[in-house]
This record gives C-alpha cells, structure tokens and sequence, in this order.
C-alpha cells in the first residue's frame, strides 16, 4: 500500500476532480480507505471506536452506492476519510 501521506494526496486529488472519475473509481478508493483506517485504528489506542464504526460504515455505503452519488456527495465522502486518515495518523504520531 502507499504511504499514507500520499494516500490521503490522492484522495484530495480525486476529491477535486471529481468529474474524471468512475463510479468504480469512486468506490475503489472508498474501500481503500476503509481498509487503511481499519489497519491505522487497530495501531491507535485511544481512538473513539465508535466514532470511527461510525465512519467505516459510512464509507463502506458510499463505496457500495458509489454510482449514486451525486458529484458533491462524492467529494464530501473522500474528503471526510481523508480527513479521517489524517487525524489517525496525527494520533499515531503523538504516541511516538
């Protein structure tokens, strides 16, 4: 998997062009950053495990209704598991 600072580039980027992309595209980086927050949660300890349920779930619906999104619906969802990421990885590295 990539870097997680290039991860969360990429999902900003797909975030601001989000015209060029398929709904599998879509859903692609959807689960990839369900898989990524799962794997960044399990590493971080005093995470909210509800909160971030909360936000697994939501993305895995959007990822599985990708090709229903509307194009704002769309960039709201991979900006908020960017943002997700982000602030697991800024925990991450308070424990250090």
């Amino acid at each position: 998997m990539s870097s997680i600072p290039a991860f969360i580039s990429e999902l900003i980027r797909a975030a601001n062009e989000i015209e060029k992309l398929t709904a599998h595209e879509i859903s692609r980086l959807l689960d990839r950053s369900v898989d990524t927050i799962r794997e960044m949660r399990e590493q971080t300890p005093r995470v909210d495990r509800r909160r971030a349920r909360d936000v697994l779930i939501d993305l895995q619906v959007a990822s599985s209704r990708a090709r229903d999104l509307s194009p704002e619906d769309a960039r709201d969802t991979l900006l908020d598991a960017a943002d997700m990421i982000r602030a697991l990885r800024i925990m991450q590295g308070d424990q250090e």
